[in-house]
């Protein structure tokens, strides 16, 4: 298969706890066809996928999709499957639950499934959802976790993501459980990307080259392209001087290319 050109990429990448409204669930069902809509769940990331397959099933159809089903993958001889990419390869919606994203990684990483997954977003045939682990997972560089307290290289540990999104680094829960430090100690050891810290009960929704902040919370973006200095230690603090911060609430739309926020996706400036 050969990718479209140009990419139509389309993305709904949650911060978790989204449940606590509807309003993001709602859109996901909307934009992947309503009535019409034929999404797929896929908890991979969850120890109990039944549970959470349950709960989103019947989450979805409430809010009036037309066709609701789990697809259970659990090995990488369920996810080379071609049985299993058939039953992908019509979506119009397919959402990652959460949970360990290291476990949708080395599960899904260079399968069939995750060939046809990133062909279908290539194409905009398909509108592809995550929530928290399911979040992280569609960055290139993945946030995996981190421990300590400051902006150092122990606060962040990193692994490879399936790079939906390229670009950027996506850390998840981000207001509620104070991951700043963790976020900016990414970003200083990735200057190259983008750092997207998004709150709970919040999304962004990526169309190409821009995505629109949704929900309740907001949307921390950390650009160290412009930096002046950064030094990174083996141990101790990290510098990072002249690094940019936005911090979007629903309402705003960004430029991921010329990494600047805006008030409308035609790209009227903020």
């Amino acid at each position: 298969m050969t990718h479209p050109d140009p990419r139509r990429d389309r993305l709904l990448i949650i911060g978790g706890a989204e449940r606590q409204g509807t309003a993001i669930l709602s859109r996901f069902v909307a934009l992947a066809g309503g009535p019409a809509a034929r999404i797929v769940v896929i908890a991979t990331a969850s120890r109990e996928p039944s549970v959470l397959e349950t709960e989103y099933v019947s989450a979805f159809t409430g809010l009036g999709a037309g066709t609701v089903s789990a697809v259970r993958l659990e090995t990488r001889a369920q996810a080379n499957d071609p049985a299993t990419a058939e039953a992908l390869s019509s979506a119009t919606g397919v959402f990652f639950t959460g949970g360990d994203q290291v476990r949708i990684t080395t599960i899904l990483g260079g399968t069939l499934v995750d060939s046809l997954l990133q062909f279908l977003v290539a194409a905009g045939t398909v509108l592809l959802a995550g929530t928290s682990a399911g979040a992280a997972m569609m960055a290139g560089t993945m946030i995996i976790g981190g421990v300590g307290p400051g902006v150092t290289t122990s606060s962040v540990r990193t692994g490879p993501g399936l790079e939906f999104l390229p670009g950027v680094l996506i850390d998840m829960h981000f207001a509620e459980r104070g991951r700043l430090n963790r976020l900016l100690s990414a970003v200083a050891l990735y200057p190259h990307q983008l750092g997207l810290g998004i709150d709970e009960d919040t999304a962004i929704l990526v169309d190409g080259e821009y995505f629109e902040v949704l929900g309740a919370g907001s949307v921390t973006v950390v650009d160290a392209g412009g930096a002046t200095d950064i030094r990174v230690p083996r141990d101790g603090p990290i510098a990072l001087a002249g690094a940019r911060i936005h911090v979007l609430p629903a309402g705003y739309t960004f430029h991921l290319k010329s990494r600047a926020p805006t008030t409308d996706v035609r790209g009227r400036a903020a």
